[in-house]
């Protein structure tokens, strides 16, 4: 079934309710004989998009960011997030009970070190952390005298006298002519790659999804299936997943390559491995240290690594690629077929930002084709642009006025996933909105035409999205681009290209171009099309060379352009990839559709 665009937390109903379920949480904690509790935004896979009954940070402070953590004290409490957020917690939040924290400049362990007391008690959900996490947290207890303590159970959960159940989604088979490679083959792969781990504790759905060639409903957004697997070096793997999710077909397919067997289970098979002396894989990124600690307890060794089946995932085969393109393809019709229509609408009446949002969605699903969209839809007017990942609700919704619209929205299609962003000038834009989205702009181009030897990661290449922007003392606080999964998840890593993305980017990689600039309480803008990794072919070149092919068709606001401002290079990517827009769209659109788009992918 489609979720509804809108269907989520409403943050202002749950800041409202923040201070009763505050002092509540602070009772248990006293009968718990705790000083204090640790509230990620997290569930027990460290995924982006949790289940409705796991949304323990939303319910208790009203923050509805998709990364997040707050820790509660008796006297105090803080709520830590990253540079997209800065801003809308102190929107979400009441910040006269949490205290809103950068996480760049104050970490959690930091101010667990600073306000926990000798001899306190701070305790956490191990199914909710990973052991990296849980180690660093406990150091820093430790170094003021203080205990962190793994609780049995939630505190959060005896108090949530209305939490919803855990998700009972279908799962399906992901076909051969998307997947393009048999699961039986991805298993032997990942198998020969164990090294000298007995086994893989696949633990990030994502990787389950993409091994076993299936896709689930568990989640909003992402198809995902809320499970396991073990993966041993030698003999069948064991899927661990709820049977009344499994459909006849579905069950059948992995029942040729694998063992199922319930959730419950899990633990079961992890003593007997523990007991036996194995050396598990567990992936230090979304094991939980429930389980670290369970395989320890029993006698086992814990391999804690990156998942390999992470990286064969990142890297596209040709038929990922070939379906990821048409999904853009068909993606690029419904945007501009949404941008043409904004276009006329935004002059004849009143807009908000919801009827946009709503209508996007709505040019999408008449392609037939689409699942869901790929993440709740970033569709901000005038200062709500400042706010990197704004999310439009009933109370904030906004009516879009002469300045500047930002659209930031995808599409999940059984062939591939779509991430996009627009920025759209409403009447006439001042120097300043045009200044800084050419300095964008300019980013953009620089990464897209991008060449570089293999082994390059993208923190070396993040400096060219953000050169422009520096020259005018300007700099946007989150990553140029993330990567992005085949009909999974929106971000996918290890990939990315940040600051702090190290990971050699390899051909087949997915990843997204989106530079930005928000000016805070006025306007912000970002440019986003998807990239895809691939060799370049440079004439005389010495060295095998890397760049970018782009796949996002939509035309780009020259209204927005300073011309002059371009040099002559970039002046030609713009106008060639505008024309390129044109050839491969213009003939699927009605004629006044395909007028529009001519004006707009106009050479300058």
């Amino acid at each position: 079934m489609f979720e509804s665009l809108f269907q989520s937390f409403s943050v202002t109903s749950q800041r409202a309710a923040s201070p009763a379920r505050i002092r509540a949480l602070r009772t248990k904690l006293r009968e718990l004989d705790m000083d204090g509790f640790i509230i990620p935004r997290a569930d027990e896979h460290q995924n982006e998009y949790v289940p409705a009954c796991d949304e323990r940070l939303a319910w208790l402070t009203g923050f509805g960011g998709s990364a997040g953590i707050a820790i509660v004290l008796q006297d105090k409490a803080a709520i830590f997030v990253d540079g997209r957020y800065t801003l809308q917690v102190n929107e979400d939040v009441d910040t006269a009970i949490i205290t809103p924290q950068a996480i760049a400049e104050v970490t959690p362990e930091a101010w667990i070190e600073k306000n926990l007391q000798s001899n306190q008690k701070l305790g956490f959900d191990p199914r909710l952390h990973t052991q990296a996490q849980v180690d660093r947290f406990e150091k820093a207890a430790e170094a003021c005298g203080a205990s962190l303590v793994a609780l049995a159970g939630n505190p959060i959960d005896t108090i949530w006298q209305d939490r919803p159940a855990p998700p009972h989604g279908s799962a399906n088979i992901h076909k051969p002519k998307f997947a393009g490679e048999a699961s039986a083959g991805k298993l032997a792969r990942i198998a020969a790659g164990l090294g000298t781990c007995d086994a893989l504790l696949v633990s990030d759905p994502h990787n389950l999804a993409w091994a076993f060639n299936l896709r689930g409903s568990d989640l909003a957004h992402t198809p995902l299936l809320l499970g396991y697997a073990l993966i041993p070096r030698h003999g069948r793997a064991t899927l661990f997943a709820g049977a009344d999710k499994l459909s006849a077909p579905l069950k059948a397919a992995l029942q040729a390559v694998a063992d199922l067997a319930s959730p419950d289970q899990l633990q079961v098979q992890l003593r007997e491995l523990g007991k036996a002396g194995k050396r598990i894989r567990l992936d230090n990124a979304t094991a939980a240290s429930a389980l670290v600690t369970q395989l320890r307890a029993a006698g086992g060794l814990a391999d804690l690594g990156a998942d390999p089946i992470t990286l064969m995932k990142a890297t596209k085969n040709p038929t990922e690629i070939a379906g990821t393109k048409a999904a853009h393809l068909r993606d690029g019709i419904a945007m501009v077929r949404f941008l043409c229509w904004f276009d006329s609408a935004v002059k004849q009446s009143q807009l908000s930002e919801m009827d946009a949002a709503q209508a996007l969605e709505h040019f999408r699903r008449e392609t037939g084709k689409l699942k869901d969209i790929s993440f709740p839809t970033i569709a901000a007017a005038d200062p709500n642009s400042a706010i990197p990942h704004y999310r439009v609700t009933m109370a904030s919704n906004r009516p879009i006025g002469p300045g500047l619209f930002l659209i930031d929205s995808g599409g999940q299609y059984e062939d591939g996933t779509t991430d996009i962003t627009r920025t759209i000038a409403v009447g006439r834009p001042d120097r300043e909105m045009a200044d800084r989205f050419t300095r964008v702009l300019q980013g953009h181009i620089a990464i897209a035409s991008a060449v570089f030897p293999p082994g390059t990661s993208g923190a070396q290449l993040d400096v060219l999205a953000r050169q422009y922007l520096w020259q005018a003392g300007l700099d946007f606080d989150h990553g140029t681009g993330h990567g992005v999964g085949s009909y999974l998840s929106v971000h996918e890593g290890p990939q990315r290209i940040s600051k702090m993305g190290h990971v050699p980017l390899l051909p087949g990689m997915l990843i997204s171009n989106e530079p930005g600039y928000y000016k805070a309480g006025s306007f912000g803008i970002r440019i986003e099309n998807l990239i895809l990794v691939t060799p370049a072919k440079i004439k005389g070149a010495e060295r095998d060379m890397l760049g970018f092919t782009t796949i996002s068709y939509a035309p780009i606001d020259l209204r927005l352009v300073v011309a002059s401002r371009l040099s002559p290079s970039e002046r030609a990517w713009l106008n060639h990839y505008h024309s390129a827009v044109y050839k491969r769209l213009a003939s699927h659109l009605d004629a006044r559709e395909a007028k529009w788009l001519r004006r707009a992918t106009r050479p300058i």
